[in-house]
């Protein structure tokens, strides 16, 4: 097991680098890129979780792989704190509470709307 989520902790946080490298954030505005990677990843999360719980058989590896190593690797609680504080020391104290409150609004949407489709989805 700790090796699926090593496994996919490698490709989360990969797949988080790649766009932070891309495009980072200024500290002077919205930061768009970890919003987004965040947003993707809960949407993920919801979808692994229900699918993976709900809708097939049991497995050891499958959730450590993708929900607890992809998505904890992907989605950062850390890179958020940095920005918003970030944003505060640049005197920008409204767009930073802004950004926490977008991005846990943003992340319950995406685990609300990715949970519900995964159920509406007939199974075969």
């Amino acid at each position: 097991m700790q090796g699926a989520i090593a496994a996919g902790g490698v490709a989360g946080a990969l797949a988080r680098a790649l766009p932070e490298h891309l495009w980072p954030a200024s500290g002077h505005g919205w930061p768009w890129t970890t919003f987004a990677v965040n947003t993707v990843g809960t949407l993920l999360l919801g979808y692994f979780a229900t699918r993976l719980q709900e809708r097939l058989p049991p497995s050891t590896y499958r959730r450590p792989l993708l929900g607890t190593g992809l998505c904890g690797a992907l989605t950062t609680f850390s890179t958020l704190q940095v920005e918003a504080l970030t944003l505060w020391r640049h005197g920008h104290v409204g767009l930073g509470v802004a950004y926490i409150a977008g991005t846990l609004a943003a992340g319950l949407l995406g685990i609300h709307l990715a949970t519900g489709a995964t159920r509406r989805v007939r199974l075969r």
